[in-house]
């Protein structure tokens, strides 16, 4: 949206707002002075600037890990993030043999520290700059869709390359409200990121899938991380000579109390949030995406479980990609609940009734709007016509040694061209972390467990209308029965590319050398590759004509909002975002009332002695003997362990620090509640919580059951008695 509208949308809200505003919004950081009024009525005790400061206290400390966030909380690069946040990097180092997942991991020195993997990465938010003039220049001085297209990844790429020309720095261009605003974020990579501290999976897991996305909760979703860089102080990849990197912003443990109708607050990097989506997505979405996915994902899970079950070595291969498909699909199911419970399909159908009746009324004014909705409609129409195709097939290709193959073949293609000709994701950039995907398969890669999946997506493809199907793939089946499928599982069974070293040397191999390889699995990327060109080109043609008609619609939503006095925010999309609100509990559709908190006591009266749900024996003799460790609040009568407040976050906002009124670390988000997750599409007020786990807990358990008083001191919390 402009920035004006959105300023005057968002403040003729406010004049009107109650104490209910609090909860819902993704706020950008240029928006907190404009809110100043609601964050001080929320209870926020610091300046709204100094809060909207990037580099100040306390957001200065706030970083993005790629898909989770996290923050500083020592002068020495100590960063805390949620458990599920970093348990690829646990996985990455487990074996059988010495399984981190289950046993936890407490690192004495600096020295017994781990490398979390050659693709973590933690980003330290450097810079914000408004490039939406450029952007709109090059989309109107295109003349087709796919030049559109073309014209804009061209200019990200000079942005992008311009922005990092200093080293150490990685920078990404966001767009806003529809692309109605365009920002370049610059950060600093680290790249030198080890494992710290995890406690076992019994703590830091308590619950599982069964408890996920569940209230009341008794998780100890927390471990931290370490931020390496050169002896110059720069980012640099993983050495032993590295040194701790040295942060300008930490944050400080809370010294008050939380307690219930305190104010919170959540600075992070929430992922995609889809409010502002036409009613005929979210219809697909509900009808088709959700369900179809979490169907896949069931089918999946319960194929790597038994695996699993016969073959240790693929229950720890798989277990960060089977946290990963059953966190998606409950929240799916969960979502799909929701969007029965609270009528979205009615409530989003009616807003954009509402809009587009708004927009008769404008006269020649409205005709735009209207128009590009009308297109919109199409082309989502367009897309969705080869979705079953679309999403088996792209399964398929980027299943294990074929998705390999498949990323080296295009690799070789693009390597032929300029750099700042190539495709995103194979750029000079991008080789790193390429190399660190091609290295991480040798733990997250079993070849028994690799040819039960691409016989799964095999056998769905074979499902597939004839009009649905790729020539391309049918040839190299070479039949429609499960005979084919068998015969090509064999032939793919003799790839080389389940071997480390083989992948790494096929980075530097050219195109032709991979044309005349005759590894199988080569050979089927090779088949594939141009029916993949084919679909981008044209998926990209259909994000040209969306680069023109989603901001006009966008604007026009903006503008409807704006004449009813509503608030504006953009949708969630990975940037930093803060939202805010008060701990409270809720009210469930049964009628129980949840209290805000959940306390130590319950952690025990869960316990089963089986997984998910067996916590470990020094936590439950502990509990019993009331060893609280000095942390105990006094209105609780014990340690808290989780706390509620109607804060809104979505997936990305894993791992944010919970700041009080003062900008204190009071816990770390983890979770939203079951009856929250449909707010990516309709926020619900009344129902929706994010779930935290709270510092109390996190410093008891590191006192009194997975002891690590190192790491308390140097975050400035010796421990208590």
């Amino acid at each position: 949206m402009r920035q004006t509208t959105l300023a005057a949308a968002t403040l003729a809200a406010l004049a009107a707002s109650t104490g209910a505003f609090a909860g819902e919004g993704m706020w950008v950081p240029q928006q907190l002075p404009e809110i100043a009024g609601p964050l001080k009525k929320a209870g926020l005790e610091l300046s709204a600037e100094q809060l909207s400061d990037l580099t100040g206290d306390p957001l200065g400390a706030v970083v993005s890990l790629g898909g989770c966030t996290a923050g500083f909380v020592s002068p020495k690069g100590l960063v805390a993030t949620n458990h599920h946040c970093a348990y690829g990097a646990i996985q990455l180092n487990s074996t059988p043999e010495n399984n981190l997942i289950a046993n936890g991991f407490n690192a004495p020195a600096f020295k017994d520290e781990l490398s979390a993997g050659p693709n973590a990465r933690i980003y330290v938010l450097d810079s914000i700059q408004d490039v939406t003039a450029q952007v709109k220049a090059a989309i109107a001085a295109a003349k087709t869709p796919i030049e559109r297209t073309r014209a804009v990844e061209s200019l990200e790429k000079k942005l992008v390359a311009d922005c990092e020309a200093e080293g150490g720095f990685r920078c990404r261009l966001y767009s806003f409200s529809g692309g109605n605003v365009y920002r370049l974020f610059r950060n600093l990579e680290i790249r030198d990121v080890r494992l710290v501290y995890a406690p076992p999976a019994s703590i830091g897991k308590y619950g599982g899938d069964i408890d996920n996305w569940m209230w009341p909760r008794h998780t100890g979703d927390f471990s931290f991380y370490r931020a390496y860089v050169g002896k110059d102080g720069k980012p640099a990849a993983f050495s032993p000579d590295n040194v701790p990197y040295q942060p300008k912003r930490h944050l400080r443990i809370a010294e008050r109390p939380l307690g219930e109708g305190d104010f919170v607050m959540v600075a992070g990097y929430p992922g995609s949030t889809s409010r502002y989506a036409l009613a005929s997505d979210f219809d697909a979405t509900a009808g088709w995406t959700y369900p179809t996915i979490s169907r896949h994902y069931k089918n999946v899970v319960a194929m790597v479980e038994a695996a699993g079950k016969r073959n240790p070595d693929i229950a720890v291969k798989y277990a960060s990609s089977m946290a990963s498909w059953n966190n998606v699909l409950k929240n799916y199911d969960g979502q799909l609940e929701g969007f029965e419970r609270i009528g979205a399909a009615k409530t989003k159908r009616a807003e954009e009734d509402a809009v587009l009746a708004w927009l008769r009324t404008q006269g020649a004014n409205g005709k735009a709007g209207l128009a590009a909705h009308d297109r919109l409609v199409k082309l989502g129409n367009e897309q969705r016509a080869t979705r079953d195709r679309d999403l088996v097939f792209g399964q398929l290709r980027n299943t294990g040694v074929i998705g390999a193959a498949t990323s080296l073949y295009r690799l070789s293609i693009e390597r032929a061209k300029p750099d700042a000709e190539r495709e995103s994701g194979y750029q000079q950039r991008d080789l790193p972390a390429f190399e660190g995907g091609l290295r991480q398969m040798e733990r997250r890669y079993h070849p028994e467990m690799d040819r039960e999946l691409v016989a799964y997506w095999l056998r769905e493809y074979l499902k597939l209308a004839k009009a649905q199907r790729i020539a391309a793939v049918d040839s190299w089946l070479g039949g429609n029965d499960e005979a084919a499928i068998t015969r090509a599982l064999d032939t793919l069974s003799a790839t080389k590319l389940g071997d480390t070293q083989t992948r790494l040397s096929l980075m530097q191999a050219d195109r032709a050398t991979l044309e005349a390889s005759t590894d199988p699995a080569i050979r089927f990327a090779v088949a594939v590759m141009p029916t993949i060109l084919k679909l981008e080109e044209q998926a990209k043609t259909r994000a040209g004509e969306t680069l023109v008609y989603r901001p006009v619609y966008l604007q026009a939503v903006a503008d409807y909002k704006e004449s009813k006095g509503q608030f504006v925010y953009p949708d969630a999309n990975s940037s930093l975002r803060i939202t805010f609100g008060n701990v409270m509990g809720y009210t469930k559709t049964d009628g129980s009332k949840q209290d805000a908190f959940t306390r130590l006591e319950q952690v025990a009266q869960k316990a089963t002695g089986v997984e998910p749900f067996d916590a470990p024996k020094a936590q439950l003799d502990a509990i019993a003997a009331k060893n609280y460790g000095g942390l105990a609040d006094e209105r609780l009568g014990t340690v808290p362990v989780n706390f509620l407040s109607d804060l809104d976050i979505t997936g990305g906002n894993s791992g944010s620090p919970v700041l009080d009124a003062q900008g204190r670390l009071v816990g770390l988000a983890f979770d939203g509640n079951w009856e929250s997750v449909s707010s990516n599409w309709v926020f619900d007020p009344v129902m929706t919580r994010m779930i935290a786990v709270d510092q109390r807990y996190m410093r008891w358990v590191m006192q009194e059951v997975f002891p690590a008083p190192q790491l308390l001191a140097e975050m400035g919390v010796p421990e208590k008695k």
